[in-house]
């Protein structure tokens, strides 16, 4: 039986040790909730239809809240989360597509997420399966990283309309982003970008179910991550 939101603290307890990089994980709990409680259009019966939407988890240092959603949803049991990063896991401290039954990318090493979700999209397109929609979640420190900003770019001039990408802003970031904010650098793209509080739900559903005809970013604020 799927579980609720109040039930997720729960589950995160059983996630332990130093490698749940806690501030990592707790940032996105609320964006992955709702993205799989009111958005996506997967579930644990369809993660193999071609038709489904797709969540790319780019932010994969810090998987507890992942695995802790996945759990709730029925993709895994709750059981396995105890033995987050034992040797006989699946739940290793980056999730494992081979591994871990909705997950969709390895990840963890930062920079690919997006890159990735921008030649998914096209190759959906591409498949004439327009339906499909890509949701990625990146954190605003991964953005230093010049591979997502050569993404951005492209997915700008291609106009792909089934992209969406989360921004988790926890001013984590190593220079900050001017008076612009993280949505200047894809709205100067030709992005849809909107910024709304990543703690709120109904924020968050009315922001991520937004179908603009071009790609979408949605900048979620959370508290920082020194705070």
């Amino acid at each position: 039986m799927a579980m609720t939101y109040a039930e997720l603290p729960g589950l995160m307890t059983q996630l332990t040790g130093d490698e749940k990089h806690s501030a990592s994980a707790t940032s996105t709990l609320d964006v992955i909730w709702v993205l799989y409680d009111a958005v996506l259009r997967v579930s644990p019966q369809t993660v193999d239809d071609p038709g489904r939407d797709w969540f790319l988890l780019s932010k994969g240092h810090g998987p507890a809240a992942y695995y802790a959603v996945l759990a709730a949803k029925g993709f895994i049991p709750a059981a396995w989360l105890a033995g987050f990063g034992g040797v006989d896991s699946r739940l290793g401290y980056h999730p494992d597509r081979t591994l871990v039954p909705g997950v969709e990318i390895g990840s963890g090493s930062l920079g690919h997420g997006l890159p990735l979700a921008v030649g998914l999209a096209h190759g959906l397109l591409a498949r004439a399966l327009a339906e499909p929609r890509v949701f990625v979640l990146i954190g605003d420190a991964e953005l230093d990283e010049g591979s997502n900003h050569e993404a951005i770019a492209y997915a700008g001039a291609a106009g792909l309309p089934n992209l969406t990408v989360v921004v988790i802003d926890n001013q984590s970031a190593s220079w900050g982003w001017g008076a612009g904010g993280i949505e200047s650098h894809f709205a100067v793209s030709d992005w849809s970008a909107v910024r709304v509080n990543g703690r709120d739900h109904a924020a968050l559903t009315a922001a991520l179910t937004m179908t603009p005809p071009r790609p979408h970013v949605v900048v979620a604020t959370v508290e920082a991550k020194d705070a």
